[in-house]
């Protein structure tokens, strides 16, 4: 920890172990993001995301990186929500995650929410580098406030990478200083939680989702490539799990 905040860096690798399931030779938490292996399913290694310090604070910088090997599963999740909280010093915190995926190998990454407490000031950056024949879940959900309270600033970016090609690249600002329009009737429509759901499967490169309304309030995007993309709005956080839960469960009846 320095005078500007923390800076912290974990890493996940996932192999095969030889076996038929999934080793992790690489289990290193620091800081704020203790990592914590859990029973494995069905050759699926399980890694959970444990918050030893609050935070992510003003200034702070953390990162986290997971690289899946081919023929490796991995999933993680996290134990609870992250709460964006001002710090001592009013500058910027950030958080980002690097994760790869080789051929024949699958990710599952399912943190829980992100809250942008009141006075907060988070850059969260997500980068998905996957091979051609990499599989990936990733979801990510945003909460404007906690209860009863105004939104800190919270600028995320998600970029999904397939055999070198960009399928995904986008960003949102919110909150305090964000650009106008953020919460108008074109982005977010007066919601306080937002979310997004990258599914990619090679079997999407010949047999597309098909777009589609899902609800008033979350639509299912085929991408370039083998991918696709449900964004929903909703009041709260537990109607938007709810909206992006029953969205998996749409793509997964499809295999």
């Amino acid at each position: 920890m320095t005078t500007t905040g923390v800076r912290a860096h974990a890493r996940i690798v996932a192999r095969p172990d030889g076996r038929g399931g999934t080793a992790l030779p690489v289990l290193d938490g620091e800081g704020p993001l203790a990592l914590r292996r859990t029973r494995a399913v069905d050759g699926e290694a399980k890694v959970m995301v444990v918050g030893a310090m609050s935070g992510p604070l003003g200034g702070d910088r953390l990162a986290l990186s997971a690289s899946v090997a081919a023929g490796a599963r991995l999933h993680v999740g996290s134990a609870a929500a992250t709460i964006a909280l001002p710090g001592q010093t009013k500058d910027e915190a950030r958080y980002d995650v690097r994760l790869d995926v080789a051929d024949d190998a699958e990710l599952h990454w399912l943190p829980e929410q992100l809250i942008s407490a009141h006075g907060s000031d988070l850059h969260v950056t997500t980068r998905a580098e996957l091979a051609a024949g990499a599989r990936l879940v990733l979801r990510e959900e945003q909460v404007l406030g906690r209860a009863g309270e105004e939104p800190g600033r919270l600028t995320g970016r998600l970029t999904v990478r397939v055999a070198g090609r960009t399928v995904l690249d986008q960003e949102l600002a919110c909150g305090p200083g964000a650009p106008d329009g953020w919460d108008g009737p074109a982005v977010l429509a007066g919601h306080r939680a937002v979310g997004q759901l990258v599914v990619v499967r090679p079997e999407f490169a010949t047999h597309p989702a098909e777009p589609r309304m899902l609800d008033e309030c979350a639509a299912l995007i085929p991408l370039a490539g083998p991918a696709a993309l449900v964004s929903a709005v909703a009041p709260d956080a537990l109607r938007l799990r709810r909206l992006l839960d029953e969205s998996l469960a749409r793509l997964s009846s499809r295999t």
